[in-house]
């Protein structure tokens, strides 16, 4: 299944770049360019990344502008959506200043070794009106710096408000079995009406539902999820039983814990009243990232998603998806 994103065909699912410029534990760019081909080859072309996923030097522009530039011939074949206008600390600036330098160093970065699909402030500026921020993006998208508008973490009411103001091509929000607010809370809704895409970050809960952690000490010393409350004890062993559970019904349906975590959010696209859903997990290996690309041939049937819905219900997740610094700047 194909859709269409600010006038450009995307597959089912998506890729996420964050882990290939994360700090503390950066893949070869060998390594991240191999990953990055085989998004590719499974028709993973909505690529998301991040003016801020990384340092000044490295990050999601620095990356795409050397694989763009290795690779020219790929570049026709990426839908890109970045995402910018964050102050050190992760600090929402919605100011047209800010906004506009924003675009303008990303655009920089990638050196017209590929064009911005979208591009969406990474939260809401409750300091600045919306109609401001938008009509700056509009104004960026008229001299042709992107070529659409997306938004990140907004809830219901800032998605229909932005409607009205200018094209809204997608909306970013955290959308997997450990989150499924977004379908409850208005947000799936209002897309649906307006006809808007989701793109799911993190459809594999953080990892979660990758299969590759099933204690509290697999994860790092220095990874940054041990700061997240839903990672934290006695958090992590509560959702622990929601991996379990979904472990066990993936090796009913032969296939792993990530790929039917992936397939359940495509095919939350199929359900009534939803809108087009597209996940975009990020992988920093070939294996992991065709493993990933794959999910999209599991088909769930009625039955396998009542079985879901069912667990779900019976599996409480505990523990924000954020620091309590990270919190206040979603569902702006």
């Amino acid at each position: 299944m194909r859709t269409e994103i600010s006038g450009r065909k995307v597959g089912s699912i998506g890729y996420g770049m964050l882990a290939l410029t994360k700090p503390g534990a950066i893949p070869t760019e060998e390594q991240c360019f191999a990953a990055m081909r085989a998004a590719l080859s499974t028709d993973c072309n909505l690529w998301d990344g991040g003016e801020f996923y990384g340092s000044t030097d490295v990050n999601s522009l620095t990356l795409l502008n050397k694989y763009f530039t290795k690779y020219p011939e790929d570049a026709d074949k990426v839908v890109l959506n970045i995402k910018g206008a964050l102050r050190p600390g992760l600090i929402p600036d919605g100011s047209p200043h800010f906004v506009r330098q924003s675009v303008e160093r990303c655009v920089e970065m990638l050196g017209g070794t590929a064009k911005i699909d979208m591009f969406e402030c990474g939260r809401r500026d409750p300091n600045t009106p919306l109609e401001t921020t938008l009509a700056t993006l509009e104004e960026l998208v008229q001299q042709g710096k992107i070529a659409g508008v997306a938004l990140s973490e907004v809830n219901a009411d800032t998605i229909r408000a932005a409607a009205k103001i200018t094209k809204i091509v997608a909306v970013e929000i955290e959308i997997s079995l450990f989150c499924t607010d977004p379908l409850t809370n208005g947000i799936a809704k209002a897309c649906a009406e307006l006809n808007i895409p989701i793109i799911a970050y993190c459809p594999l809960g953080r990892g979660l539902l990758s299969g590759q952690i099933k204690s509290f000490d697999d994860i790092a010393e220095k990874d940054l999820r041990r700061m997240l409350p839903r990672f934290q004890p006695p958090n992590f062993e509560n959702n622990m039983k929601l991996v379990k559970r979904i472990e066990t019904l993936a090796q009913k349906k032969k296939c792993t814990s990530a790929q039917l975590a992936i397939a359940w959010v495509v095919n939350l696209s199929k359900r009534k009243g939803m809108p087009t859903i597209i996940p975009i997990p990020g992988a920093t290996t070939v294996d992991r990232v065709i493993e990933n690309g794959k999910a999209k041939d599991v088909d769930l049937n009625e039955e396998e998603m009542a079985e879901i819905y069912q667990i779900l219900a019976t599996c409480e997740v505990t523990g924000d998806r954020y620091h309590p610094a990270g919190m206040k700047w979603i569902n702006g």
